[in-house]
Formats: C-alpha cells, structure tokens, sequence
C-alpha cells in the first residue's frame, strides 16, 4: 500500500514538473558575453595600518603573480620577484617586501609606508637556574616561551585585572613587574 501511494505521488510530481512552462526570454537576438578574470584564481586581500593611521590595501594574484597595492587613493601594479624568504614585489617606480606582518613599501627608492610588529624579548632567570625566552607580538596578543631552551610554547593573550595572562589549552603564563609564573596543566614549571 506504502508503495502504491509514493509511486503514485512521485508520478504526480514528475507531471506536475514536466508541465511548468519555459520562462520567457525577451531578446533572444543579442548575445552577452562577460568575461570573469578572477574566477579561478588565488586571490588574498588584506589591509596594513601602521601605527601613525596610514593604511595600505594589497590583493595579491597568486595565480598570476602581481599584487596591487592601494595607498592614499592610488592603484598601483607590482609583479612578484623571487624572493629569499617572505614577499617581494615590483615595477619601474615601486617595491614591496615584506615578512610575516612586517611590509615596506618603497617609491623611487625611498620608504613610503612601513608597518612592522611591536616585538618584545625578554629573558628571566630564577633561584633555581632556569631560563624563560619570551617573544612578545605586542601587535598580535601572542607569546613565544622557551623553557631552558625546550619547545616553543605559543599563547595567547587573555585580559587580566592588571600584569600580563597568556594562555593555550596547556599552558598559563601570567606576570606584573619583573615577576613571571609558567604553568602547565595547572602545575608550576617556573616562577622567578
């Protein structure tokens, strides 16, 4: 019976579909052709501000190799070059390079817009002998840690009351003044 009445259901459908008229197409006598350059290619925007306001807008085409660079209202066209490690980018009047966050954006030999991350290194030391590295990114809310030279513990920054709190799923650290407290999984691994 279930199946005489899905049968008869799914019959009614298909003629109820078959049934629906075409759509009306007006001007059947001109024929538009768009073309879409970027439809299939690595394309990455991003936008810089550096710390005096100025803001740099980048699309990069990894496909074609060439970025474009948007800076006080001007579009300007950059060809990739082979870099030795991060970004670098130029024609006849301008050059971009850049690592990580950092980027220089250079016209007719001189820098015309700079942005790079507020970086802080710190090394403590307590009773004990341990060493603690930190690679503090200011800009991004990040921490790098070293224990005794040991694997890099990468935290995030959290908001604390007052001092400092960074923290992963393993790792605190937390500190105020010259005072530093690391712990792993709720255990102290260094406090000076």
């Amino acid at each position: 019976m279930i199946k005489k009445i899905l049968t008869t259901t799914l019959f009614a459908a298909f003629i109820l579909m078959s049934c629906k008229e075409k759509p009306k197409q007006e001007n059947t006598d001109s024929t538009i052709t768009e073309t879409v350059e970027h439809i299939n290619d690595d394309i990455v925007v991003t936008t810089s501000t550096n710390k005096d306001g100025e803001k740099l807008e980048l699309e990069f085409n990894n496909t074609k190799g060439t970025a474009t660079v948007n800076i006080n209202g001007e579009a300007i066209e950059l060809l990739a070059e082979k870099a030795a490690s991060g970004i670098w980018y130029k024609n006849d009047r301008y050059e971009l390079r850049g690592k990580g966050n950092d980027i220089e954006l250079k016209k007719d030999g001189k820098v015309i817009y700079k942005y790079a991350d507020d970086i802080v290194d710190l090394e403590v030391k307590n009773e004990k002998g341990d060493v603690l590295n930190m690679t503090f990114n200011n800009s991004k809310g990040t921490v790098e840690a070293y224990l005794n030279g040991g694997e890099q513990i990468e935290l995030l920054a959290e908001k604390a009351a007052s001092g400092i709190w960074f923290k992963n799923d393993n790792y605190e650290l937390r500190g105020k003044s010259n005072k530093y407290n690391l712990t792993k999984d709720g255990k102290t691994i260094f406090k000076n």
